[in-house]
């Protein structure tokens, strides 16, 4: 599966947003202008398809339809997520357009939902009944397994969409939770733990072996479970001591444990994968290589990333092509966002040797930030 097309309407700070999608997309831009709010139209998806969750908990996760919707709405204050996805050889399209009760509980409502494959429509709503019981508009088709056997394909993959931000302290702590699917990393050792132990040994090779160029001192790596059964990551530093350079994944860095996570995600599933700004805590000649590792870990997959990024170090891949390449920027509107192909300027650029890097700088970088100099 892969998205090829996102709309939206009234999201968070997009007014109105129309983009196509590679198989690589790096999203760029300055601070506040909606890199993080743009994969979470996805992950919103993801959360109304998740048997778990649901279109009522994955609004009220977001604050509601109030934190929702876009501050520049006008006339039309509905909030609409579309999405065009290919899986296997078939174009699916994906439609859901929601507000909330004007009386009451103030619930959310569904005000359209529409899914379409191969431009057969399958669903179009609100039909006779939901206009007969306002109540059936508090979930969507999409989530019930009941109303959802002409398109369960595509419910079931946008349920496993992987987003990862892993945060190491919460990697480390003794308390960790269970949740599934944490994506920031509370249940990443109990995802190894439950991993079949031939396909954990042959991933921890694989990572290890990438892990040793940014960590040279690391031999090996293993998973372990203590006295009480927690799961444990060790890994073996090279020390002048025998014996004395095993250590957990407390005494891990930061640096260490985010990439870990990065590389395991790597090879974990094949539906999607969304990445917010994996260079954080890492080398800027690590950070340099992310671009190359997700081509060749997506390659034998097809596997689709789509990565939000301040990086110029991660930017400055000369296989960034202008297809892959989205710059935000805020306006007066809310934030426009410009696929990089789609304008002539940049297109030229990149096509004349200049980096991503280079492109995005000159054109998300904040104009008053020399300024910050001045500061005290």
């Amino acid at each position: 599966m892969r998205f090829t097309r996102v709309r939206l309407t009234n999201w968070k700070n997009f007014r109105e947003l129309d983009l196509v999608l590679a198989r690589r997309v790096f999203i760029v831009g300055p601070n506040a202008a909606g890199k993080s709010n743009l994969l979470d139209a996805f992950r919103f998806l993801r959360d109304v398809a998740d048997p778990e969750g649901g279109f009522q908990k994955a609004v009220k996760d977001r604050g509601g339809v109030s934190q929702i919707r876009c501050l520049h709405a006008r006339k039309k204050s509905q909030v609409e997520v579309e999405i065009e996805a290919m899986i296997d050889s078939d174009t699916w399209k994906y439609r859901l357009e929601f507000g909330q009760e004007t009386r009451g509980h103030r619930r959310p409502l569904i005000q359209g939902e529409r899914v379409a494959k191969n431009d057969q429509v399958l669903l179009d709503r609100p039909d006779p009944e939901d206009r007969a019981d306002e109540g059936r508009l508090t979930q969507t088709f999409l989530e019930q397994v009941t109303t959802n056997k002409d398109f369960r394909v595509l419910a079931d993959l946008l349920a496993q969409l992987r987003y990862l931000h892993v945060i190491p302290q919460l990697v480390r702590d003794p308390r960790r939770s269970d949740a599934r699917r944490d994506p920031y990393g509370s249940d990443f050792l109990q995802q190894l733990a439950t991993t079949p132990k031939g396909t954990l040994e042959s991933r921890l090779r694989k990572i290890n072996k990438a892990l040793q160029v940014a960590v040279p001192q690391l031999k090996e790596l293993k998973l372990e479970r203590d006295e009480l059964g927690v799961p444990h990551l060790k890994g073996l530093y090279e020390h002048w001591r025998p014996n004395a350079g095993w250590q957990s994944e407390e005494h891990f860095s930061d640096g260490t444990l985010r990439l870990l996570g990065l590389l395991w995600a790597f090879l974990d599933g094949d539906a999607p994968l969304l990445l917010e700004e994996p260079e954080l805590s890492l080398h800027s000649a690590v950070v340099r290589f992310i671009p190359s590792m997700m081509a060749r870990a997506g390659g034998k997959k097809n596997r689709q990333i789509l990565i939000s990024t301040h990086s110029p170090d991660l930017l400055s891949d000369e296989g960034i092509g202008p297809e892959e390449l989205i710059l935000l920027r805020p306006s007066q509107e809310g934030t426009e966002a410009t696929l990089a192909a789609a304008d002539a300027e940049i297109r030229t650029l990149l096509e004349a040797g200049e980096t991503a890097a280079g492109v995005a700088a000159a054109r998300t970088s904040p104009e008053k930030a020399p300024q910050l100099a001045l500061f005290g």
